[in-house]
């Protein structure tokens, strides 16, 4: 099979793989141009409530095939940007489920998405300086975001790989589960998701993201869409919340 990437939607959750065993799921090229729309296609799916990010077999993504990088290092940043960005930017909660090496271009994607969690044994490593390559400030920002300055500057400057105690202990990762645990785990917290009010997902989205001037807009949506009423009838009513409130297409 040609290096791609796999996606299917059940009971809710659309499920990304990043498929290219035989380079450990390393993105080509054409894998990056392919992520956007992909995931354009999925918002746009009122289906989805949440998205989850992997990789083939025993390994996350080890990063951008190297060969992308002789060709055009400049182009091959530019795509890998443009995907990560995309990835942020998707709407409606995003989980990457990391087996393996998480490296390069893989910890772009694995920081881009809302959460991470972890199998016991999976390596972390954001490898520009071993190949002499400025990271994104883009990139560079939100690794800052996730683990501090300190730990970004460990990562960025030396390349080296940290694991997955480490990873959670720094925030890079939020759950470490043992070895066969994690597509349980991942199944159990997507369900989770998929059963909350995608109105609430949406407005904390955009605020942790920095966002602070539409509270009135949520403020708004909650009132309109019904969210909240249900929610409060639900709780007296001792039974599992409707919620029906739903991301609206892009424009």
């Amino acid at each position: 099979m040609e290096p791609q990437l796999l996606h299917d939607v059940a009971d809710g959750v659309a499920t990304v793989v990043v498929h290219h065993p035989a380079k450990r799921n390393a993105m080509t090229a054409a894998m990056w141009r392919a992520l956007p729309p992909l995931l354009a296609d999925l918002a746009a799916d009122g289906g989805v409530r949440a998205l989850v990010l992997t990789g083939e077999g025993g390994t996350f993504c080890s990063g951008a095939d190297i060969s992308t990088l002789r060709e055009s290092p400049e182009e091959a940043q530019r795509l890998a940007v443009l995907a990560e960005e995309a990835l942020a930017a998707f709407p409606k909660p995003t989980l990457a489920a990391v087996r393996g090496h998480c490296v390069g271009g893989g910890a772009q994607l694995a920081a881009a998405c809302d959460l991470r969690f972890a199998e016991t044994g999976a390596l972390f490593g954001v490898t520009p300086a071993k190949l002499g390559i400025v990271y994104p400030s883009s990139s560079t920002r939100r690794l800052v975001s996730l683990v501090g300055p300190a730990t970004a500057k460990y990562l960025l400057f030396s390349g080296e790989l940290i694991d997955t105690g480490r990873a959670l202990r720094t925030g890079l990762v939020d759950e470490v589960l043992p070895e066969g645990e994690l597509g349980k785990r991942v199944a159990e917290f997507t369900g989770i998701l998929t059963a909350r009010s995608q109105l609430t997902q949406a407005a904390a989205k955009e605020f942790a993201g920095g966002r602070t001037d539409r509270d009135a807009h949520w403020t708004g949506q909650a009132r309109a869409g019904g969210d909240t009423a249900e929610g409060v009838a639900a709780f007296l009513e001792r039974r599992p919340p409707r919620f029906n409130w739903t991301v609206p297409p892009a424009e």
